[in-house]
């Protein structure tokens, strides 16, 4: 039996391969969750009064920013 030792597209980091239309609008859909979920981060880390809250929603905000940031990267590695 042959094995396919193709890697999937989101580790090809070829940047040769064009997205698909179905490919697109998972990445711009997580996109949107991962802005909204920066925005909410950040209004938390506004309100909150203790500080260990105040650096936990930051430190949540920052992870969610560096998700949206590696998805955009991706897309234009495939411009």
């Amino acid at each position: 039996m042959q094995q396919n030792n193709k890697q999937p597209w989101f580790m090809d980091g070829s940047g040769e391969t064009p997205i698909d239309t179905k490919d697109l609008g998972t990445v711009q859909d997580s996109m949107y969750s991962e802005a909204l979920a920066y925005k909410k981060c950040k209004v938390y880390e506004s309100r909150f009064q203790d500080q260990a809250l105040k650096s936990m929603a930051s430190d949540h905000a920052e992870h969610h920013r560096q998700h949206f940031d590696a998805l955009r990267d991706y897309l234009d590695s495939k411009h």
